[in-house]
C-alpha cells in the first residue's frame, strides 16, 4: 500500500461524497421543489434533524481535507512528523465513521417511517384529512415493497414519497460509501503511523 497515493485518492472522494451528502438533505427540506412546506413545519422530523448535514458533511469534512493536505503534502502541513499527521487523521476519520453511521440510521429510520403528509385518516365519525406519518399511524403494510401506495396515499406534497424514497436511500448509500472509505482511512493512517509515510515520485 502508498499511503500518500491513497491519501490523494480518498480524500477528494470523501470530500465529493460529503457535498452530495448535504445537498440530498437540503432536497429532503424542499418537497417537490417548494419552500412554503419548511416554512409551515410540515417536513419529516427525520429530515429536519438533517443527518446529511452535519452527520455525512461537516463531521467528514476535516479528515477529509486533513488527509488530502497529507497526500498533497500540503505546505500547510510540512511543520509536524508524519506520525503526528497520521494520528490526527486517525482521530478525524474517526469522528468521520461516527456522523456517517449517525447519518446511516437516522436516514434509515426516516426510510422506514415514510413521509410527513396530508393523507385521509378514517375515523369511527368519518374520514377526515390531516398530516402525519400515514404508513405508521394507519398500520399499513410497508409501503417501500408496494409503489402502487406512493401516489394512492398522500395527497400533499405531491410525489412526496417517492421524494422521500429516493433522497433518503441516496443518504444511505452516501453513508455507507463514507463509513467504508473512513474505516479505510483509518487503517491507512495506522499504516502510515507505523511503518512510515510513502509515495509515489
Amino acid at each position: 500500500m502508498c499511503v500518500g497515493t491513497c491519501a490523494r485518492t480518498l480524500g477528494p472522494v470523501l470530500l465529493i461524497l460529503g457535498l452530495l451528502s448535504i445537498i440530498a438533505n437540503l432536497f429532503l427540506l424542499f418537497p417537490s421543489w417548494k419552500s412554503h412546506y419548511l416554512n409551515m413545519g410540515q417536513i419529516a422530523k427525520r429530515a429536519m434533524v438533517m443527518p446529511g448535514l452535519w452527520g455525512g458533511g461537516l463531521l467528514v469534512f476535516p479528515a477529509a481535507i486533513q488527509i488530502t493536505s497529507i497526500g498533497w503534502n500540503w505546505s500547510c502541513c510540512s511543520s509536524s512528523g508524519n506520525c503526528q499527521k497520521m494520528f490526527l487523521s486517525i482521530v478525524l476519520s474517526g469522528l468521520a465513521l461516527l456522523g456517517s453511521a449517525a447519518c446511516f440510521i437516522i436516514s434509515g429510520v426516516g426510510l422506514t417511517e415514510g413521509p410527513f403528509c396530508l393523507y385521509v385518516f378514517t375515523t369511527s365519525q368519518g374520514k377526515r384529512k390531516e398530516w402525519g406519518y400515514p404508513f405508521i399511524d394507519t398500520g399499513a403494510k410497508n409501503y417501500l415493497y408496494d409503489p402502487s401506495l406512493w401516489k394512492s396515499v398522500c395527497i400533499e406534497p405531491q410525489n412526496i414519497v417517492a421524494w422521500n424514497v429516493y433522497f433518503f436511500s441516496a443518504l444511505l448509500i452516501i453513508s455507507v460509501v463514507e463509513m467504508i472509505l473512513a474505516a479505510l482511512l483509518i487503517l491507512n493512517s495506522c499504516f502510515g503511523c507505523f511503518c512510515g509515510f510513502s509515495k509515489k515520485k
